[in-house]
Parts: structure tokens; C-alpha cells; sequence
């Protein structure tokens, strides 16, 4: 069978926009969609579920959520195969552990109760850093978020990765009949060149936009055919320049790198920034380990 995409609830409506967009990505791909919750998420009533009534009981609570999270799933896609479970221990160890066995896994980007940012400082940043699989990361206030190719654009960040990043996004713009908007962004050169040791001018320093223009290349040998493709290389912090693209992006892909032969190193500054700015869902795709040079 398939692996399934993942989706963690809470009860929150961020959560129940990532089931939106987790249920729509599943049928696009033909996968089973598997709803997660762990007991350990802070105590929630959430109207939604509850109805305003009083306080339910803990186990009433988890199955009002979870089976809320079902049926908003099979009203948007009647004919997806979708199961539930309630896992054992924090949330944060449980997604990682189903990780293990998922295609991909969905997320909202807010906490609970109104909580701007807890689900994502707790939760989603581990999890996008330490998951096995791809981390999908659904920003956005829409409810319910905008089909998936609303803006027939896909941006992934090519930098000195192996690649997975770009390959991720480019099955995605082939499903989805997108366009896909590969960047590489670089530094700004300094507005005035070095001095060498005698007062002569230094030659410029064009390694940095050699690598990402040969990292650029490599990234795009295994796009498969079909696919329309619009390179850009860019003056600018990758942060920024990554954010300003997301504006009309229905996707914005980037790479987890990993530097030691173990995973779950903490995200870098890109990923961060993206993840609590971008305006569309980001995907974090890890990338293999690249072992130093010897």
C-alpha cells in the first residue's frame, strides 16, 4: 500500500486548514490520508468540536477532534481513503516516529486558543528538522486554503544541496500543471573591491556565484520533461529573496541540509524566516547527509 500524507491535529483551525490542503495534495496523488493526535497537545475546547458546551472530558476531547478532523476530510474529498489514530507520547516524537512510514507530513502553522506561532515554535520547527520525510509546513489565513494550483506557480530555493529539494518540486508542478520557479539567490557583491597587500586592487571573488550557478545546474539534470521551467539567479539574502517570490507562489520549497553523517540538525536561518513569514505552505524537504571533505 501507499505511504500515507500524514496530517497532525489539535483542534486548532490552522490545523483543520492543513487537513484542507492535505486532503486536496492526497487525492491529487492518490494516497491515503492519515489524521494523527497526540494526547500530550495542551488541554483544548475548542467550540468547533464542543459546540460551546462545557469542558469534556479528555477522551471526549480527542475523539470530537479527531473525528472532526475526518469529516471536514471527507467533505472535501468524499472519495479518499482516510484513517485515524491517537498516538502515544509528545507530539513532537510521535510525528517524527510516523514520519518513518509517511510519503509526507502536513502541519498548521499557528497553536492553539488563538496562540499566534505555538504549534509552529513547538512542534513544527522540530519536526520539519528531524522528520524522515518531507515537512509541510500550511501557512495562509484562507479557510479553506485555495486550491492547490490557485496561482500555477511552484518556487523551490536551489542552493548547495543534492537536489531532493528541486526533484520534490518538480513532481509537484507536474501534477499540478504548474510552472516551476527554481532560484538561487547570492550575496551582493561589496560595492567596492578589496585592496591587495600592495595597494593594487584584488581580482573579484566569483567562486560564490560560480558554485550556485554549477549548484543550480545540477539541480535541474533530473526534472523530468514536460516541465516549465523558469531559472532565476538572484542578488540577494535567499531569505528575502525566497519570501518576496512566495507572494504568488502556491509553493515554496526549500532543502533541510544536513552537514553531519546524523539528521535532525536544527533549520538555518532560511528556513526559519520562511516558515514563520511565508504568506503559501512551505515544504522542507531533507536532504542527504553531505559528508566534509577529507
Amino acid at each position: 500500500m501507499d505511504q500515507p500524507l500524514v496530517v497532525g491535529v489539535d483542534g486548532s483551525g490552522s490545523a483543520l486548514r492543513a487537513v484542507d490542503w492535505a486532503a486536496d495534495e492526497a487525492a491529487l496523488r492518490r494516497l491515503p490520508l492519515r489524521l494523527v493526535y497526540a494526547p500530550l497537545w495542551v488541554r483544548y475546547e475548542s467550540a468547533e468540536f464542543a459546540g460551546g458546551s462545557s469542558s469534556p472530558d479528555t477522551g471526549k476531547l480527542v475523539e470530537l477532534i479527531v473525528r472532526g478532523a475526518a469529516r471536514r476530510a471527507r467533505r472535501r474529498q468524499p472519495d479518499l481513503p482516510i484513517s485515524t489514530a491517537v498516538l502515544s507520547g509528545s507530539p513532537e516524537d510521535a510525528l517524527v516516529r510516523e514520519s518513518e512510514h509517511a510519503w509526507a507530513l502536513a502541519v498548521g502553522s499557528r497553536g492553539r486558543g488563538g496562540v499566534p506561532s505555538l504549534l509552529l515554535g513547538s512542534v513544527s520547527l522540530f519536526v520539519a528538522a528531524h522528520a524522515a520525510c518531507p515537512v509541510i509546513v500550511v501557512r495562509g489565513d484562507q479557510d479553506p486554503p485555495a486550491r492547490l494550483s490557485a496561482q500555477g506557480r511552484i518556487v523551490v530555493g536551489a542552493g548547495d544541496t543534492s537536489g531532493a529539494a528541486v526533484r520534490f518540486a518538480a513532481e509537484e508542478a507536474d501534477r499540478r500543471g504548474s510552472v516551476l520557479e527554481v532560484v538561487t539567490a547570492r550575496r551582493r557583491p561589496a560595492a567596492h573591491e578589496p585592496v591587495g597587500r600592495r595597494g593594487t586592487a584584488a581580482a573579484p571573488d566569483h567562486a560564490p556565484a560560480r558554485r550556485a550557478a554549477e549548484a543550480l545546474e545540477a539541480a535541474l539534470r533530473d526534472i523530468p520533461e514536460g516541465v516549465t521551467i523558469q531559472q532565476r539567479l538572484v542578488d540577494g539574502p535567499a531569505r528575502h529573496v525566497l519570501l518576496d517570490l512566495a507572494s504568488t507562489a502556491d509553493l515554496l520549497v526549500i532543502g533541510a541540509g544536513r552537514r553531519a553523517v546524523h539528521a535532525g540538525l536544527p533549520l538555518g536561518r532560511v528556513a526559519h524566516t520562511v516558515l514563520h513569514h511565508s504568506p503559501c505552505p512551505v515544504a522542507v524537504v531533507p536532504e542527504p547527509p553531505v559528508r566534509a571533505r577529507g
